[in-house]
């Protein structure tokens, strides 16, 4: 995996947990991979990993079965949703909405486009 210079690697890996979820690549009530093998699998120190898995049991994203290793929660395709969008808000929107306002760009234009990426990208053909 190539990690970004401007966050924590920690959070990046869950990241990666995250999008999994939401592919269904892990699905709901599932084990997901060891820490160990996750470590493995991205380059990092299992510590880091371990991090990573902390921040998504907070979050009950993940839970801890003690002796038979992580597991994805019910609800966690809502709740991967949820810290996604309170990231997008914080942290991309800002930076979005700064250059639409220097660059002056007309809503309308923006919405066109959203809806072209989406009918280009999402829209079943």
């Amino acid at each position: 995996m190539e990690f970004r210079e401007q966050q924590a690697i920690y959070l990046q890996i869950a990241e990666y947990v995250c999008e999994q979820i939401l592919l269904k690549q892990w699905p709901l009530n599932a084990k997901v991979l060891s820490i160990r093998d996750l470590a493995v699998m991205m380059e990092v120190n299992p510590n880091t990993v371990q991090r990573a898995y902390d921040f998504l049991q907070q979050r009950e994203i993940i839970v801890n079965k003690r002796g038979v290793g992580y597991f994805v929660e019910e609800s966690a395709i809502d709740k991967v949703i949820a810290l996604r969008k309170e990231q997008f808000i914080e942290q991309e929107l800002p930076v979005f909405f700064r250059n639409v306002y220097l660059l002056k760009m007309p809503l309308d234009e923006i919405q066109k486009r959203y809806n072209q990426f989406i009918d280009d990208n999402f829209k079943e053909k």
